[in-house]
Formats: structure tokens, C-alpha cells, sequence
């Protein structure tokens, strides 16, 4: 395994292995016995960076989420896990009562809710601080400075370490962390949104984002990390939910004609590599000039397994240039 800083201050800046590991469906689909063994496995293999929410599984039971943080709070006491391992977690977007959602009625991002559920998911995990806390999702009826110094108020308690953000435009990210900079606060450091290979389209309104996806990253973000030197991207769904090897699972908002072109040259790649399309993709990630680190679900631990190879997987110079060059 190897290893990379994430967070600029001294105090609370963490190590972390350069794979992180999503456990959104543990305690839910993936049941305890596959959750724990896969979170063993990827422990000894190295991992030191676990991803949750405390709104983790909501939608899989209609309740309001929880089962994630748990879990991990379960595997932590079983197995004597202390802060070795990093365990970063997510409010904001937790449904207010069963059978809602994160669209139509999230918790939000009010100081009360900011301080409240974090209490709530430091008793859940077991923990006296929180190693990283996201900004899950953006929250316009609250002003930002009231999030920005709730946030900070758990910095300065020491109950929170590192601060994050997703989800969010990157003008209200760097607003926010203006806000934090002006009044002598921490700010977000680490940033969350969706990232692979292959490119999907941005200008598809939803429920969530009617102007278009603000979830995944585009070239605002990417230019926003070469600016700002002391952040690192979190990426999620890095292989698309399986699609690299089940096409079938493509999203829609991926049906463009320069998909086909990305993936030719990446099914090139791991040919010439031995390596599979997901393990390419993974170290296209890991290799390149921006501070990336994919987050990856599992559900086996061969899937982990086959995950992690993506560590040690050097694609050339002429490689990557082709991946980047496809269009």
C-alpha cells in the first residue's frame, strides 16, 4: 500500500492510504459477516482510510440511514481498532423522517444540525473525534457563515479533525472556505464528488441539481485542486458501479459519443498492462499530477482484492497520455 497527507495544519492533518474504502452499504446490503471481512482484509492489507455517512443506507430500509456507522462502530470495539485507522463520515443529508429523502427533506446544514449529528455519528462510530467531517450536500436556506462557524466550533473542541465538502459548487466551496479564512477558521480541505475515467454529462438537470450535476467533477473542480495546492479530492464511484465490466450498468448521463473513444484506449491500456479495466482506471487516478484518492465500494473481498492491485499498478508515460488523449 502506499501512503499521502491529507489537511494542511500540523494538528489534524492525517496519512492515509492512497485507496480509501466506502462503506455505504455495510450493515445493510453487504451483511456484518462480508462487512467485517472485507474491512479485515483491507486493514491488513494496509487501507487506513474508511469512508461513511450518517445517512448510509437510508433508501435500502426507507428509514433515515445510520446502519453504516454502526456497523463500523461494531467492527471497531471487535477488533481494538483505534485511531490508526481514519474514519471519515458525512452529515447534511440524513432525511428528517422515514420514508423522505435527501431532496425533499434533509437535515440540512444549520449550526444545531452541524453540531448535533456530528454528536450523533461520534456515538455511533465510538469515537471521541471525528477524524474527517463533510459537508455532505449544500444547503441555500442557511447562510454560509453560520455552517462555516459551526464546523469550526468542533475544530476548535477538538471533536473533529479534518474538514470536507461535497456535492457543492466549487464558487460556494471556495466562498465557504473564504469565510473560514477571513475569521481565522478551519476550512474544507478534503473534497468528495463523483470522478472516473470515463466522462459523463454535467448539463442533465435532476431533482437534486436543476441546473445540472454539481456531484461530479468537472473542469471548475480540476482547475480548483491546481490552484489550491493544499487540497486533496476524495472520488467516488470511481468505476461507475461496475460498468467497466458489466456495459449494461453505463449510466444514461455516460451515452455520448466520446465514451466510446475512452474506452477503447482503455481496454487497450489493460491489455498491454495485464491488468483489468477497473485497475486502470484506479491507477489513471492515482497516477496523475492532482492529489487523488479513489473511493471504493466492495462487496466481497475478492472485489477488494482486485481493487487494491491498482496500488502497485505504474502505467507508462505514453499510456496515460493516451487514456487523456481519447476523446
Amino acid at each position: 500500500m502506499k501512503y499521502r497527507t491529507i489537511g494542511s495544519d500540523p494538528a489534524n492533518c492525517r496519512e492515509v492510504s492512497v485507496i480509501a474504502l466506502g462503506a455505504m452499504l455495510m450493515g445493510s446490503r453487504t451483511d456484518e459477516v462480508t462487512s467485517f471481512a472485507v474491512l479485515d482484509r483491507y486493514v491488513e492489507a494496509g487501507g487506513t482510510f474508511v469512508d461513511t455517512s450518517d445517512n448510509y443506507a437510508f433508501w435500502e430500509d426507507g428509514g433515515q440511514g445510520g446502519q453504516s456507522e454502526e456497523l463500523l462502530g461494531r467492527w471497531r470495539r471487535s477488533r481494538g481498532i483505534g485511531d490508526e485507522i481514519v474514519i471519515a463520515t458525512k452529515l447534511g443529508a440524513r432525511p428528517l423522517a422515514p420514508g423522505t429523502s435527501y431532496v425533499d427533506n434533509p437535515e440540512g446544514l444549520s449550526a444545531k444540525v452541524v453540531r448535533e449529528s456530528a454528536e450523533r455519528s461520534r456515538q455511533r462510530l465510538g469515537v471521541d473525534r471525528l477524524d474527517l467531517l463533510y459537508a455532505h450536500i449544500d444547503d441555500p436556506t442557511v447562510p454560509q457563515r453560520e455552517t462555516v462557524e459551526a464546523f469550526g466550533e468542533l475544530v476548535g473542541e477538538g471533536t473533529v479533525g479534518l474538514l470536507g465538502v461535497s456535492n457543492q459548487s466549487a464558487w460556494r466551496v471556495e466562498r465557504a472556505r473564504a469565510l473560514a479564512a477571513a475569521g481565522g477558521l478551519p476550512g474544507y480541505e478534503v473534497l468528495q464528488y463523483a470522478h472516473s475515467y470515463l466522462r459523463p454529462r454535467t448539463d442533465v438537470p435532476d431533482d437534486m441539481f436543476p441546473d445540472g450535476s454539481l456531484g461530479h467533477v468537472g473542469p471548475d473542480l480540476l482547475t480548483y485542486l491546481r490552484a489550491e495546492k493544499a487540497l486533496t479530492l476524495v472520488a467516488y464511484s470511481p468505476l461507475l458501479k461496475g460498468a467497466y465490466t458489466h456495459p449494461d450498468r453505463l449510466p444514461s448521463d455516460y451515452d455520448h459519443p466520446g465514451t466510446a473513444p475512452r474506452l477503447a484506449a482503455l481496454h487497450d491500456v489493460a491489455r498491454e498492462t495485464g491488468a483489468t479495466p477497473n485497475q486502470v482506471v484506479l491507477a489513471w487516478q492515482l497516477g496523475g499530477e492532482l492529489p487523488i484518492i479513489p473511493l471504493v465500494g466492495a462487496s466481497s473481498v475478492a472485489q477488494l482484492e482486485e481493487n487494491l492491485a491498482a496500488a502497485d499498478l505504474e502505467l507508462t508515460a505514453d499510456q496515460r497520455a493516451r487514456l487523456d488523449a481519447a476523446r
